[in-house]
């Protein structure tokens, strides 16, 4: 018989599932921006080198507030998976 989720564990697959889009589309165009600035593979021709630095530095932000989130729950669903945590 499974046993029940836990509170925070349920928490933790709502999360996971509000932040995973947004954090997709932000390191889309956080590897978009890089290469521009870059000028690499061709996406220079999107947006120059300036304007490309400053959306860079501008997710850097949402960036280090969603992944921490998004890692933290999605490692502790795979530790109470595999049994580590009861």
């Amino acid at each position: 018989m499974q046993a029940r989720m836990s509170k925070f564990g349920h928490y933790a697959v709502k999360t996971l599932r509000i932040t995973s889009w947004p954090l997709l589309f932000l390191m889309l165009l956080y590897l978009v921006t890089g290469f521009a600035m870059s000028g690499r593979f061709g996406f220079g021709v999107l947006m120059n080198e300036k304007t490309a630095l400053a959306f860079h530095k501008a997710l850097h932000v949402p960036l280090l507030v969603l992944f921490p989130v998004h890692a933290v729950c999605a490692v502790y669903l795979a530790m109470r998976r595999w049994r580590w945590i009861k």
